[in-house]
Order: structure tokens, then C-alpha cells, then sequence
């Protein structure tokens, strides 16, 4: 039986294995799909800033041909699979949405996770659009212009992966590799209604070394929790070019999905304590947190106990993109995005001693955390306190404070923890915008948190809900 272009572009990762198992798909009839699927889809959302179609059905094919001989290289073997114009791409230019960047390269290098997926299968369907060098919770930028959210194209995608998380959910692309410095998975997924997950720092190598430092994650964003498990245990191979990577895992992510949730404690926070939160996301979390307790999850109403460390964030972050573009000239500079010309300015005005009071408090918030998660095991939250606002600003209309930060307050404090942390799509607001449920986990506990948000999508199918396309 034939299938139709439009089905194959919107299955799982998961449904792809299943079918290129039993022979009744080919990667290549996906791979074809999908790249019509970008041809119709992207020239609204641009979501992507590179397609290579022959590239994609050159590997599609090397694919088919191993599943055929009953060979596979995984179970993502033949996927179709986008990057992040932040990664390292051999033969592709990576121009991290600026045009400071040369794209004559030479680029014959690999990052970790790509090359994980290269020897995983994985199909390549090209880079997915950033702000330039990946600075903001919003996908805009003078490279690439604005990226789009699928449900309402008026509306922001989120950043700093925001093309990542449109790619998925308007069906270009099943899984993309994503990173997460401040929630740069986790924004483009709540708005988006992607499964966005930041695995514990150094799960997945990086390299170049982020000018971030070790803010940054390497992360998947995909339509399901079992398609991000299934990324996940793609891209943790080992790579020795990154000296802070952890151990590789034990055991497959996939492995740990089906751990029940019944007598877990689970700590939810309608706000920690700070946050002022739109009232149907609110709602929305609410009932969430109703769903994880029928499952058999003991719910506590209880803050994490930490104000508010926006400012640490921010002298961690805008020093870091003063390191990020400390090499430009002044005419270089000129063409920057205005918004992160004057963070990395103002990155320069910190001293080393406020640098390292801002590790300090972020040495005192992985403590406290350490000790919340002796007696929680989980915790959650609303993913944003917002749905997604318009698109091409850094901050929506009438918000207090002129930096992205400001409105991604449950995001960033867990990248200053390192702690594993998912969202999961968990409701529509009247307007039909997609809504985020976060999960945390401590440190080490990525397959607890994956399995939380598993259960919990399984039992609420938000996923299954696609945006219209015109």
C-alpha cells in the first residue's frame, strides 16, 4: 500500500523504526516527504536556513540499503533528522545566525552529537535557524530573519532553537538536536508544543566549547518523549574533545521510559515563588499536576526555596557573549543584532569578583537543590509563565524589563543547576497556542524525568494534535 507524502512526513521517530523494520516504508519515500513537506511548509515559518536535498536523499538511500540487508546502525538508522545552526557540520557551512561568520569555512569537522548521528543513520535534513550566535529565547536575527511559530505564524517560535522546535512540529523532520544555555529547548518547545529536554550538563558532549561554559546543554526536541529518548541515546557517545563530558550512560534512555511513576513525591511549584504566571497556563499546569497524581505520583505543593538569580544569570550569560564576540571589529559589530551588541557590552563591564559571586550563587542553588531532591524526587513547574507572544521582538508588548531573561524565569535557573529538565506539551490556550509543562529532575535522574513526562504524555496524547497548514 502506497503511502501519502503527508502521513510519512508526520510520523514519530518511533513509528519510522517500526515501519523501516517491517519493510512497509523506505527512508527514502521519508526523506522525499519531508523535503516536500519543507518545500511547502518553511517558506511561512523558516524554520530552516540550509536544505541540502541531495545530500539528505543520498544518506536516505545509504539507509535503505542497510535496512534492507537487515543491518540497521540504530533505531534512528534513516530518520530524518535537522541540526542546529550552532553545530559543527562537515560540508556544511555553520554560521550560527551571523554574519560575522565566514561561510567559506573550510568546515570538515564534526561536532560530538553530529557525529553520534552520523554513525547512528540518521538522515540529515539540513540546519534549523537561531538568533545569532544563539544569544536570546527568540528566533530572529540580520542573517536569517524571524522564525515563526506553526500554530500561529504571527506568534514567536521561541529561541534560541526556536527553527529546531518549528521543524518538528509542522512535520520537517521528526527529531532535531538542539542546545539549551537558558532554556533554548525548553522555550521553543513549551511555545511550540514540542517535547524540548535538557539532559544533565556533560550527558552529551560539546564541542567547540560554548562561550557560555557550562550553561550550555546539548539537547533534543522532538514530538514525543520516546523520540527524545531515542535521540538521546544517539547523540552520548563519547568524544575526548570535551573535557567536562560525563560517562556515557549504562543503559538506553528508551530502557527507563516504562518506570512507573506510583509512589514518587513530587514537588509542584505553581510559581517558585517569584513568578507572576498567565492564568491559563496556570490552569493548564494544574491540571497537569491532577494527571501525574491520578498515575499514582504523590503531589506536594512546595517552592524550591532560591529567589530569583536573573542577575547572576545575566552576568554569567552577557559575559559570555562578550567572550562570544570579542574578536569583531567595530564594522562587524555595526551589523550585529542591536540586542546583542549591547548584552555583550554590557558583559564587559563585570568584574571577575561579580563573575565569581554569580558561581558562588549558582555553587549555593545546586546545593539547595541537591537537598530538595532528598526528600523530592521531582519537580514541577510551568515551562514559561506565557504563551508565545509576537514575533520579531525580544520581549512581548508591556512586559517589565527589556531582556529575554525577564520572561524565562523558569528556565535559566535550572541551567545555572545543571539539573536534567523536560517540557511537555500539556494543553491549548483559548487562543490555540500550545502550553508547557516542565519536569526537573536532579542531577543524574534524566530517565526519571523522561519517564515523568513519558507517563504523563501517554496519559493526555497533546502530541497527536498537529497545527493546520495552509
Amino acid at each position: 500500500m502506497t503511502q501519502q507524502p503527508d502521513e510519512l512526513a508526520d510520523r514519530t521517530a518511533a513509528e519510522l523504526a517500526v515501519a523501516y523494520r517491517s519493510g512497509a516504508v523506505s527512508p527514502v519515500e521519508v526523506a522525499r516527504a519531508v523535503l516536500q513537506r519543507i518545500e511547502a511548509s518553511d517558506g511561512a515559518l523558516n524554520a530552516y536556513c540550509l536544505v541540502d536535498a541531495d545530500v539528505t536523499l543520498e544518506m536516505a538511500r545509504a539507509s535503505e540499503q542497510r535496512w534492507h540487508a537487515g543491518n540497521p546502525l540504530s533505531a534512528i538508522d534513516g530518520v530524518p533528522t535537522s541540526i542546529k545552526d550552532l553545530f559543527l557540520t562537515k560540508d556544511w557551512p555553520t554560521l550560527r545566525g551571523s554574519k560575522t561568520v565566514d561561510p567559506a569555512g573550510p568546515w570538515e569537522v564534526d561536532a560530538p552529537a553530529v557525529a553520534r548521528l552520523r554513525e547512528a543513520g540518521a538522515v540529515f535534513t539540513g540546519k534549523t535557524t537561531t538568533p545569532e550566535l544563539g544569544w536570546k529565547g527568540v528566533t530572529d536575527g540580520p542573517l536569517t530573519g524571524v522564525t515563526r511559530n506553526p500554530w500561529d505564524p504571527s506568534r514567536t517560535a521561541g529561541g534560541s532553537s526556536g527553527g529546531a522546535a518549528a521543524a518538528v512540529v509542522a512535520g520537517m523532520g521528526p527529531l532535531a538536536l538542539g542546545t539549551d544555555g537558558g532554556g533554548s529547548v525548553r522555550i521553543p518547545g513549551s511555545f511550540c508544543g514540542a517535547v524540548g529536554f535538557k539532559p544533565t550538563y556533560g550527558t552529551v558532549p560539546m564541542y567547540p566549547p560554548s562561550p557560555y561554559g557550562t550553561l550550555a546543554h546539548v539537547g533534543p526536541i522532538t514530538r514525543t518523549v520516546r523520540d527524545a529518548a531515542m535521540l538521546l541515546d544517539a547523540i552520548t557517545g563519547p568524544d575526548s574533545r570535551d573535557w567536562s563530558a560525563l560517562a556515557p550512560p549504562q543503559h538506553p534512555f528508551t530502557a527507563d521510559l516504562a518506570t512507573p511513576l506510583a509512589g514518587l513525591r513530587i514537588a509542584y511549584s505553581r510559581d517558585l515563588g517569584f513568578v507572576t504566571v498567565d492564568p491559563e497556563v496556570a490552569a493548564l499546569v494544574e491540571n497537569a499536576a491532577e494527571v501525574l497524581a491520578s498515575l499514582g505520583a504523590e503531589i506536594v505543593e512546595v517552592d524550591p526555596g532560591f529567589d530569583d538569580p536573573v542577575d547572576e544569570f545575566e552576568c554569567l550569560w552577557f559575559a559570555g557573549a562578550a567572550k562570544a564576540t570579542a574578536h569583531l571589529t567595530d564594522a562587524q559589530r555595526a551589523g550585529m543584532d542591536a540586542g546583542l551588541a549591547q548584552s555583550s557590552t554590557q558583559g564587559l563591564t563585570y568584574s571577575a569578583q561579580d563573575y565569581l559571586n554569580a558561581m558562588e550563587r549558582r555553587m549555593n542553588m545546586g546545593v539547595q537543590m541537591g537537598a530538595f531532591h532528598e526528600t523530592y524526587d521531582l519537580l514541577i513547574t510551568p515551562a514559561m509563565p506565557i504563551p508565545a507572544f509576537e514575533a520579531g521582538v525580544e520581549v512581548p508588548a508591556g512586559w517589565p524589563g527589556h531582556r529575554w531573561t525577564r520572561w524565562a524565569p523558569f528556565s535559566y535557573p535550572f541551567n545555572m543547576t545543571q539539573q536534567p529538565a523536560i517540557s511537555v506539551p500539556c494543553g491549548f490556550t483559548d487562543a490555540g497556542l500550545p502550553v508547557g509543562l516542565q519536569i526537573v529532575g536532579p542531577r543524574h535522574a534524566d530517565g526519571r524525568v523522561l519517564a515523568a513526562a513519558h507517563h504523563y504524555e501517554d496519559a493526555t496524547g497533546w502530541w497527536r494534535t498537529r497545527p493546520p497548514r495552509g
